[in-house]
């Protein structure tokens, strides 16, 4: 999932120091666990060894919530095309994960599937280009709709259904530093046999959604207030509701090009 990324010398500066470790004692044999230690420190319970990668992604995105304060982080997919992104905020279940996929699969630059990053200095967003989540149907989903991509092995019975990893594309990964400008707010949302549609949502609203999804706007004060007015302020609102991911795709392509070519 990582090949892509370069290792830095281990003396280098790292924002965290993680590990993955099985427990001691009987743990080591009888049905083997595993521990997310955050700088030499358990950071969570274990889990079924099995676990062990969707437990190093879910650590990582802790890691970056829970302590990324430069930041207004928010639980959102973003991706970028022409070099402008699209934010996509949703709770758990919406699609935003499947719906990053699909458009990474298509050439989008991807930032990140979890987590947008938005600097309130220079009005940029970043991302980390790491693996995307995907859960249940979703995996199937990807796999039909690119069936090129490389996936982990899926993994059943986490606290969030069946999961696997889908490996960033190489294009992503090797642009992981590049900034982008948040042009776009959508608001995803699937549901079964629903036809594609794009409708603009009010600002009141996708400000509210921001800061339920965002993990430190109370932290923030009356600076992540001020920082979500400004990323709105700077973005088209929509809400797109769909079941077909190939329609998705294309009507937020659509959407881009408008822009482009007005």
């Amino acid at each position: 999932m990582y090949g892509e990324f370069q290792l830095i010398d281990p003396a280098e500066f790292a924002d965290f120091h993680v590990r993955l470790a099985a427990p001691s004692g009987l743990r080591r044999w009888i049905k083997p666990q595993v521990l997310f230690y955050f700088d030499g420190i358990p950071a969570f319970k274990p889990l079924p060894l099995g676990q062990a990668l969707p437990m190093l992604e879910w650590g990582l995105n802790w890691c970056v919530a829970a302590h990324c304060h430069q930041y207004l982080v928010i639980h959102a997919a973003v991706v970028e095309k022409n070099g402008k992104a699209v934010v996509l905020p949703a709770p758990p279940g919406s699609g935003k994960s499947t719906l990053c996929a699909g458009l990474v699969c298509r050439g989008w630059r991807l930032l990140s599937d979890e987590l947008a990053l938005y600097d309130m200095d220079s009005n940029l967003i970043y991302g980390m280009a790491r693996p995307v989540n995907l859960k249940n149907a979703s995996i199937d989903v990807i796999k039909s709709f690119a069936p090129e991509v490389v996936m982990s092995e899926p993994v059943a019975d986490t606290t969030k259904g069946t999961v696997a990893l889908m490996r960033p594309p190489s294009a992503s990964v090797q642009q992981a530093q590049n900034s982008a400008l948040p042009a776009w707010i959508v608001l995803p949302k699937y549901l079964p046999d629903a036809p594609v549609s794009l409708e603009s949502n009010s600002s009141a609203h996708t400000f509210l959604l921001l800061a339920e999804q965002s993990f430190n706007y109370d932290i923030l004060g009356v600076r992540g207030f001020r920082a979500v007015g400004k990323l709105i302020d700077q973005c088209d609102c929509y809400r797109i509701t769909y079941s077909d991911l190939e329609a998705a795709v294309l009507t937020l392509d659509r959407l881009v090009a408008e822009c482009v070519y007005g």
